[in-house]
């Protein structure tokens, strides 16, 4: 399958639909936002024509007050990849979330369960008193493969991996289904373009959702108290609306707020293993035709 990724605002999500177009592929979102329900403006979801084009997994299918991780990521990932396969439809998996990505590929390793807050104050407890060496061993006793992984003095992670055996009754998790270990043949690409049109993309594109309902959104979030909102966009429209700034600094501080979050997903990206870069533009989809057709026999 493809993986196609990138900062904000550089035409992933025109570029996918495409590409689905021309492979006879479904799409599965990897968007830790665009999960949501009533935040299709704020997290750039598909919009109406590109969802009837195209069949989109793990868009909007959430409400805002529930949580998400990337371990159940990665199983409804598994999921919608399955059942795109099951109507003989090839499958192009593409967002953002750059950690989603990684974690679905099988480039590192997850927990693979969600977090239990009493069992995390327990384990707070027997931080404070006892030692790391102790805490370790305890883990080594009840996970070594895991334990082994672990540096014998990194305390959060030996924290972390006990407490994930330990909401399990000392069984250590099940692997979840990732693509290495579905033996999945896969080619990641990563869109780019020069700072200064980048630049250019993030002012047209907060402008547009202010103007398509953003502060509509973030007004319905606020009143709902949602963990959600504390997505980029949500704040800025929040503090406008309570009439913290005016319409000029939203629009500033919206667009500089994405800038810094296309910052850091491009420092992402650069750690990202076996993956191409293809300029965003005219190219890009004949580019990444050519090499489904070569790497993978997409026809």
């Amino acid at each position: 399958m493809l993986l196609l990724m990138g900062p904000t605002a550089s035409g992933k999500t025109a570029l996918a639909v495409e590409l689905a177009l021309r492979f006879g592929a479904e799409i599965v979102s990897a968007d830790s936002r665009q999960v949501y329900r009533g935040m299709a403006v704020g997290t750039a979801q598909p919009d109406a024509a590109q969802l009837r084009a195209v069949r989109h997994h793990l868009v909007g299918f959430l409400e805002p007050e529930q949580r998400y991780s990337a371990a159940r990521f990665v199983r409804d990932a598994a999921a919608a990849l399955d059942q795109a396969a099951a109507r003989g439809r090839r499958a192009i998996v593409t967002g953002g979330t750059g950690f989603y990505l990684r974690a679905l590929s099988g480039e590192m390793t997850l927990a693979g369960v969600s977090a239990d807050e009493l069992l995390r104050a327990r384990l707070r407890e027997e931080s404070r008193i006892h030692s790391q060496a102790t805490l370790h061993a305890w883990l080594a006793a009840l996970d070594p493969r895991r334990a082994t992984a672990i540096a014998s003095g990194d305390r959060y992670r030996t924290l972390r991996a006990l407490e994930v055996v330990l909401a399990r009754g000392g069984t250590p998790p099940p692997a979840l289904p990732t693509l290495v270990s579905r033996g999945t043949r896969m080619l990641k690409f990563a869109l780019m373009l020069d700072r200064a049109e980048l630049s250019r993309r993030i002012r047209a594109r907060t402008q547009a959702m202010i103007e398509r309902g953003l502060l509509d959104e973030a007004q319905a979030l606020e009143e709902r108290d949602a963990p959600a909102a504390d997505a980029v966009g949500y704040p800025q429209a929040s503090a406008y609306l309570r009439g913290l700034c005016t319409r000029a600094e939203l629009e500033e501080t919206l667009a500089r707020a994405t800038r810094r979050y296309a910052k850091r997903q491009m420092t992402w990206l650069r750690g990202e293993p076996a993956l191409r870069w293809v300029v965003s533009g005219a190219g890009a989809f004949s580019e990444i035709e050519r090499w489904a057709r070569e790497s993978l026999g997409w026809t």
